[in-house]
């Protein structure tokens, strides 16, 4: 029997790079997985029913509340519950690196409206249909740069900060209602996004977080996916309110 048999899970940004990852070591362990996204998820689909998982996706702008009360009522609709919320989206890759004074503030507001407020609008429209079970796992993605801090991402380095807060107060407030929250802080990882996008400065920048870590390589969605089945299993059912940082082992925490 797989760890998460029985169990139903919605992904964030599950349609491509690490969410992808998210959302179908979900379904190889039995969850039956909703992909809210605003790009298209038929290839992480595909993959996920080719190996035998069952999964839908959801078209979703987290930014949204409508959107986000949507995505549960489908998952509720399709599957009859919700167990699993791994709240994913969110602005990194297309974000141009500036200083603390040249981020515009749309700009600024942009981030903290997916990377802040999506996140809050994703729990605020799970919980209820976990509460009906007095039973939920909430996984949340923040980022090691929140942890030890950085330079020409400000805008984005507060936001994930914000995320660690977010889940703390999400875990005090719903614990009793058996609703478990907790965080996983990634370090700079290699995407089909990242990669596609990145120029020489970008690469020689990943070469130096490569040799920043214990383990001196690139981390890969695959190497986030192994907390997160864990976070969503009851093997992590005593945790609540806590960052797993998986970084190859670059931020010690």
């Amino acid at each position: 029997m797989a760890r998460l048999d029985g169990k139903v899970a919605i992904v964030t940004g599950g349609a491509r790079s690490i969410g992808a990852a998210f959302a179908k070591g979900l379904a190889s362990e039995g969850a039956r997985v909703v992909i809210a996204d605003l790009d298209a998820a038929e290839e992480t689909l595909a993959i996920i029913k080719q190996a035998g998982g069952e999964a839908m996706a959801v078209r979703t702008d987290v930014t949204r509340e409508a959107d986000c009360e949507n995505m549960v009522a489908q998952a509720v609709e399709a599957y009859g519950k919700l167990d699993i919320l791994v709240a994913n989206a969110g602005l990194w890759v297309h974000l141009e690196r500036q200083s603390a004074l040249e981020i515009e503030i749309e700009t600024w507001q942009k981030v903290m409206e997916v990377n802040v407020q999506g996140v809050w609008l994703s729990a605020k429209a799970a919980i209820p249909a976990m509460r009906k079970n007095n039973y939920g796992k909430i996984i949340t993605v923040t980022s090691t740069r929140a942890m030890k801090g950085g330079s020409s991402m400000l805008h984005y380095d507060a936001s994930k900060g914000a995320v660690i807060a977010l889940t703390r107060s999400l875990a005090r407030e719903w614990g009793d209602s058996g609703i478990r929250a907790n965080a996983i802080a990634p370090g700079a990882t290699d995407t089909e996004i990242s990669q596609s996008l990145a120029d020489d400065t970008q690469k020689e920048r990943r070469v130096a977080s490569a040799q920043a870590r214990a383990i001196k390589r690139a981390e890969e969605p695959e190497d986030l996916v192994g907390a997160c089945l864990f976070l969503a299993s009851t093997d992590s059912d005593f945790m609540f309110g806590q960052t797993i940082v998986v970084d190859g082992g670059a931020v010690m925490w």
